[in-house]
Order: C-alpha cells, then structure tokens, then sequence
C-alpha cells in the first residue's frame, strides 16, 4: 500500500472516529471541503503543513496520519521460531 492510500485511509478512519463531515474538517482545519475529499481518493498529495492542521482538528499526532497498518501473517514460517 502507498503512503499517500495509508495516508488516506486513516484520515478518513479519524475523521469518521471524530463524527466530522468532510465539510466540518475541512472548515477546522482551513481548507477546502473538495480538498479532503481529494485527499481520501488520493487523488492529491497533502504537504506537511496540512497533515499537521488536519491531525491537530483530529486530535491526533501528524504521524498517526501515516502508519501503515500492521501486517497480517499470511503464512506461518517454521524458520521463525529458530
């Protein structure tokens, strides 16, 4: 997954988190409503500078915005173990 897929998929996770509409976010943290929208298609990449607005409007650290989710074992490897 692309950091900016990552990206978008917590942000709209927070957001829902939060109950904020697109439109309430984006009017907190000092953008456009299509502009959030975008953001959650990724269909552009946000600077720094508007990850830290929205995270701040979230609640939430700039960071929490890119973590990748953890990744599921699809596979147990006996090589593990050792």
């Amino acid at each position: 997954m692309e950091i900016r897929e990552v990206f978008a998929r917590n942000l709209k996770a927070l957001r829902l988190a939060k109950r904020l509409s697109q439109e309430e976010l984006a009017h907190l943290a000092g953008i456009d409503r299509t502009y959030v929208s975008s953001l959650e298609r990724c269909v552009y990449n946000a600077s720094i500078d508007v990850v830290e607005r929205l995270a701040s409007v979230l609640g939430a650290e700039a960071s929490d915005l890119l973590l990748r989710p953890p990744k599921e074992p699809t596979e147990i490897d006996p090589e593990d173990d050792k």
